[in-house]
């Protein structure tokens, strides 16, 4: 075996760390889950099932594409369940699955959260923004 420098030990570990944290399911999920359309279709489906139109009204500025998608995807993650029946035309209803159900309160509380903490982030993205605009500010006098 090659003996490494501590730089290229440096760079292995952190690229083992970039492969873990994309494979990781906790992180796949969370990326789920922090997706806008998801939960607003999460909470649109909170009052039981609906079809593919009144979905689309329910969540305003989805595109088709982004709402199939998104509801494939919780398909898919056992979170809303598809169902068909056949009749013309074909009618298609999404509902949560109990899954998808557990789901909510957490749903619920991070909202909570943020509506009770909303104005204290808008300030400090403020005061954030402030300072970097002056730090930025100075360093093109002096440069």
């Amino acid at each position: 075996m090659a003996t490494q420098t501590a730089a290229q030990r440096r760079r292995a570990e952190a690229l083992a760390y970039q492969d873990y944290v994309r494979e990781c399911p906790t992180s796949r999920l969370l990326d789920r889950i922090g997706d806008k359309w998801v939960t607003l279709l999460m909470v649109a489906l909170s009052d039981g099932p609906r079809r593919y139109g009144e979905l689309h009204r329910a969540v305003p500025g989805a595109s088709q594409k982004m709402l199939t998608q998104s509801l494939r995807a919780l398909e898919r993650d056992g979170l809303v369940a598809r169902s068909v029946t056949p009749s013309v035309p074909v009618r298609v209803d999404y509902e949560l699955t109990a899954l998808g159900a557990s789901l909510l309160p957490v749903l619920r509380a991070i909202k909570e959260w943020a509506e009770r903490h909303m104005t204290q982030v808008g300030e400090a993205r403020s005061e954030y923004d402030e300072a970097h605009t002056e730090r930025v500010g100075r360093l093109a006098r002096v440069g």
